[in-house]
């Protein structure tokens, strides 16, 4: 089984995707955790990521095991990984990563803004989880907040608007809902409420293949 995650910034997908991971059995990827290493490779480097060749040489050299989970979820990280994320080689790179890791035969729950309309389009189940811009931000602020981050509500709140809109404009694999995949609002659940919803979604789709 292959369940494709799509949603924006601090959405929920990714509490969504490990929750369905965990309770399906099923080995995961949270595939902008792989744009955010790249972004952040190129700063480490002194680089620009919005650099072509930088980016796309970061994109080549990275390793997914040796991914640092929690230098990646800086608000610097998080801009980077929105740069490199529109340059269509960056993305060609990351994109074989992806397909080789979901064509695994035990299947995988893989999350991004690209899964259910570029990189799994065939996926068993699909899933769009969204949040309203202002939850959104609250949830990212008190990541940041607990990481010792200081940054305003407002200047975070423009920060995700900004990656939002780079995320739907950009040509090459733009963040949208695919036309077969399974709304999820998660504004006002909680992550239990969510993670159910999302069961309830993928019992039913399965249920109703067989």
């Amino acid at each position: 089984m292959i369940i494709a995650v799509d949603g924006p910034t601090a959405s929920g997908k990714g509490t969504v995707a490990r929750n369905l991971a965990e309770h399906y059995g099923l080995k995961r990827l949270d595939t902008g955790s792989l744009y955010r290493a790249v972004g952040l490779a190129v700063l480490d480097a002194g680089g620009d990521p919005a650099d072509v060749r930088a980016a796309v040489a970061a994109a080549e050299a990275l390793d997914l095991d040796a991914i640092d989970e929690n230098r990646i979820r800086s608000s610097a990280a998080g801009l980077a990984a929105s740069k490199v994320a529109v340059i269509p080689e960056v993305r060609e790179v990351l994109r074989r990563a992806q397909k080789a890791f979901a064509a695994d035969p035990r299947g995988a729950v893989l999350d991004g803004r690209d899964i259910g309309t570029v990189i799994c389009p065939d996926a068993d189940v699909k899933l769009f989880v969204t949040a309203s811009l202002e939850e959104r931000t609250r949830r990212r602020l008190a990541e940041l907040r607990a990481r010792g981050e200081q940054i305003s509500f407002e200047e975070l709140q423009a920060q995700i608007a900004e990656r939002d809109e780079r995320d739907m404009t950009r040509k090459d694999s733009p963040l949208y809902q695919a036309a077969d995949a399974h709304l999820l609002d998660t504004t006002v659940l909680s992550i239990e409420a969510a993670a159910a919803a999302a069961y309830a979604i993928v019992d039913r789709v399965m249920a109703a293949r067989s």
